[in-house]
């Protein structure tokens, strides 16, 4: 499922919180600033009503009793290309970077501002559903890695690669300057937005999870080099 929000469109934000104070307080914010919001309160009806609802994003907390969080997340991004924005009691850096590597795209420590909140969702949004890399006029190929812009497909030999779109987005990216280093911030500034402001670690987050759907040995990656000190770059796949 992919969620569209443009002007004009009624865009659904679910918010999922087990303290019922604070998910009435976020709904409310939320409301005023023209959102359609509902509310659950476990994560087994959260992701029930993420994929009859289809909201454009989910204001997810990580603390939830029962289905956590983080299952929630990832039983999400196996049918819904939502924004999600994981929420944490904790400040632990292991509980950020872990809602990040099931597929959330960006995350609060309580307590925080409802209308930082609020902003950070208006960011996401003016996120292009495909981000502004110009598709590739003919498919990339990295040794056994294929990379086409066109059908937003990645292909390892023979097997098809299921990316989310931003793993895809990232991997495009690099793919369509393979020569040239990019940074994080250059990567954010292209698949994310301009005004995308969080941890830039998720970018190494993301990464990471695209290294590993294609195969490669963590220890010596032949499809995504780091340049230490710099960012990424495309390699030979050799």
């Amino acid at each position: 499922m992919t969620v569209n929000a443009v002007k004009g469109e009624e865009i659904r934000v679910l918010v999922v919180d087990d303290e019922v104070p604070l998910a009435s307080l976020v709904s409310n914010y939320l409301e005023r600033d023209g959102f359609v919001v509902q509310v659950a309160g476990d994560g087994g009806i959260a992701v029930q009503r993420a994929r009859e609802w289809e909201p454009a994003v989910i204001v997810l907390d990580l603390g939830l009793p029962g289905v956590d969080g983080i299952e929630v997340c990832r039983l999400v991004r196996t049918f819904s290309d939502c924004y999600i924005i994981m929420l944490t009691a904790r400040v632990e850096e292991t509980d950020k970077l872990i809602g990040l590597s099931v597929g959330a795209d960006d995350y609060l420590t309580k307590p925080f501002s409802p209308r930082e909140l609020v902003a950070r969702i208006r960011v996401m949004l003016r996120r292009p559903r495909h981000s502004d890399v110009e598709p590739l006029d003919t498919v990339a190929v990295f040794g056994a890695l294929r990379v086409d812009s066109t059908a937003r497909e990645v292909h390892v030999g023979r097997d098809l690669v299921p990316l989310t779109r931003t793993e895809f987005d990232l991997l495009a990216a690099l793919a369509t300057k393979p020569r040239a280093v990019f940074t994080r911030r250059e990567l954010i500034e292209t698949v994310w937005g301009p005004g995308w402001f969080g941890d830039e670690r998720v970018v190494d987050v993301h990464l990471a999870r695209v290294r590993n759907k294609l195969g490669e040995d963590p220890a010596d990656p032949v499809f995504v080099k780091t340049v230490r000190g710099v960012g990424y770059r495309m390699g030979t796949g050799q």
